[in-house]
């Protein structure tokens, strides 16, 4: 694995880097640059979705790059409308024919669907998936402490990871608190929520100007000092290396504290996909 992001593990034993790269919007050869452009740089965990339409983008990313695959940690996700088991057995597989590869290494469950209230048989065919090796490690995203509490109870099979929305403008305190208890990591989508409000923060501005760094460093060193994963995106190779350039300083204790007060009850990001990326 990539030696200058350190490593987080799951509870299955899984390894991840404590830093990914978000790929939504990243589509064709445009994408496929971008990605491999990513790998290059030294991310090493790169995030996709079956509702992206770019997992064969991401499958040509790997190819292009001289990174071997074993190195590589590849998500993707399960859309809510393929709950239904032998749908998400297929989809599953359609989306590794998509991309070329012969595993993920983690594979999520889009959103709980709770309407449908058919995710713990969608649970049931990602268990099967890594019974039968075509990804490694398995969890889910957007899922409430109800949501996890039913899977844990009808299959007795715990999410390595539970990947929500967070950022400084939505810290989801309780949440956290609930997958350390739980022993789920927490992984952020939108970790640097949106740049017309992050930039414009005069709170960000001044720890940024004391530690002489960017606000999205500042803001990607909070997500590491907290325990969670964040996955962010971006096309520009100069703003892929600065967001993974964030383990050469810390955030003071009070800086820390500072920065999770910012939270506020309309910090989420209404009308915003699941598990969409912030371009920064």
């Amino acid at each position: 694995m990539n030696n200058s992001i350190p490593e987080l593990t799951l509870r299955d034993g899984m390894t991840m880097p404590a830093l990914g790269f978000g790929t939504y919007r990243l589509n064709g050869n445009d994408g496929a640059v971008s990605i491999q452009s990513a790998i290059d740089m030294g991310y090493r965990l790169i995030d996709t979705a079956y509702n992206y339409e770019n997992e064969g983008t991401v499958g040509e990313a790997v190819r292009r790059s001289s990174v071997p695959r074993d190195e590589l940690r590849i998500t993707s996700k399960l859309p809510g409308r393929y709950h239904e088991y032998n749908k998400a057995v297929a989809s599953i597989q359609e989306s590794l024919y998509r991309t070329g590869l012969e595993y993920y290494d983690l594979y999520l469950i889009h959103w709980p669907n709770p309407e449908q209230g058919r995710f713990t048989e969608a649970w049931q065919a990602l268990i099967d998936a890594k019974k039968w090796g075509l990804v490694r490690s398995i969890g889910v995203c957007n899922f409430l402490p109800d949501h996890l509490e039913q899977l844990m109870r009808e299959t007795d099979v715990t999410p390595s990871i539970n990947q929500i929305e967070l950022h400084p403008f939505f810290n989801q305190r309780d949440q956290l608190a609930y997958h350390k208890e739980k022993g789920i990591q927490t992984q952020s989508w939108s970790p640097l929520a949106r740049v017309t409000n992050i930039l414009g923060n005069e709170t960000i501005q001044s720890i940024s100007s004391r530690h002489k760094k960017s606000v999205s460093q500042i803001i990607l060193r909070w997500h590491y000092q907290l325990g969670t994963l964040p996955i962010p995106k971006s096309s520009s190779p100069e703003r892929q290396r600065e967001n993974m350039n964030i383990f050469d300083f810390a955030l003071e204790e009070a800086e820390m504290r500072i920065m999770n007060e910012l939270t506020r009850r309309d910090g989420r990001l209404n009308g915003q996909n699941p598990a969409t990326y912030e371009e920064f």
